[in-house]
């Protein structure tokens, strides 16, 4: 899976919402964006903020859970909440599925070509899909007993 992203169009986006919401566009939620993008996995809020702080730009977290959920409205950050974790968020993609391990909590994401043409021919007389996020629980290999036969 790749976990390259148009950063510039995504600054975009962000910028285009932020203006379209009459929002401030402040250097702090631009770097949190940025530390977003950089990241390339599933991080929770705190972590983000951690990340920030390393690179010794100082932001309250207050702004970091702020600037999150901006980013989660402007379609940017998607949420997940696997099993009782805290939520975890990621640069939105599409169609894509999530390997849970339910012992450590490894997040893994592949890419399945068969189940996403299943998954979009799904269809109702009131719905057509156009796009999917799946998450399997399970145990990753580390967690997962091996057979001593």
């Amino acid at each position: 899976m790749s976990n390259e992203f148009d950063n510039d169009s995504i600054v975009d986006k962000f910028t285009h919402f932020l203006t379209n919401g009459k929002f401030r566009k402040t250097p702090e939620r631009y770097a949190i964006l940025r530390k977003a993008i950089e990241l390339h996995s599933h991080f929770d809020v705190d972590a983000l903020h951690m990340a920030i702080e390393r690179d010794s730009y100082h932001v309250s977290r207050a702004t970091v859970y702020n600037t999150v959920e901006l980013l989660e409205d402007a379609g940017i950050l998607s949420k997940n909440v696997f099993g009782q974790n805290p939520a975890m968020y990621e640069v939105n993609h599409d169609n894509h599925i999530h390997l849970v391990c339910k012992r450590c909590g490894k997040i893994r994401e592949i890419e399945n070509s068969h189940i996403a043409g299943h998954v979009m021919q799904l269809h109702t007389e009131d719905f057509t899909a156009d796009s999917f996020a799946i998450t399997i629980y399970g145990l990753c290999g580390e967690c997962c007993p091996k057979d001593k036969g």
